[in-house]
């Protein structure tokens, strides 16, 4: 997982270049922030903040999605195909722990 980790954050930190060009142009995305496509089946729109990468649970949630889904996704920017309250509950540990 060590050796995986520098290329998933490097995936995922081109994904996020590409999606704030997308997202200084949707005035419901504040800055230090990006959209995060959410869900198995049908997608769900979330903002979260850029931090959250930083963080090792967030990283390990893009690490599997990567294994499981890789990065290249139709809907752009960051998609993470598992199940919303997967996602909510990573989400809520990691805005308590800040």
């Amino acid at each position: 997982m060590g050796i995986r980790l520098p290329s998933m954050i490097l995936n995922a930190k081109n994904i996020l270049r590409k999606q704030l060009v997308h997202s200084t142009n949707q005035p419901d995305v504040p800055k230090g922030h990006i959209p995060v496509y959410v869900g198995l089946i049908e997608r769900k729109r979330f903002v979260v903040p850029i931090s959250y990468l930083n963080h090792p649970l967030f990283a390990d949630l893009l690490n599997r999605t990567e294994e499981e889904f890789g990065f290249d996704h139709p809907m752009g920017g960051l998609t993470i195909p598992c199940k919303e309250d997967t996602f909510i509950y990573v989400t809520s540990r990691l805005h308590h722990a800040s």
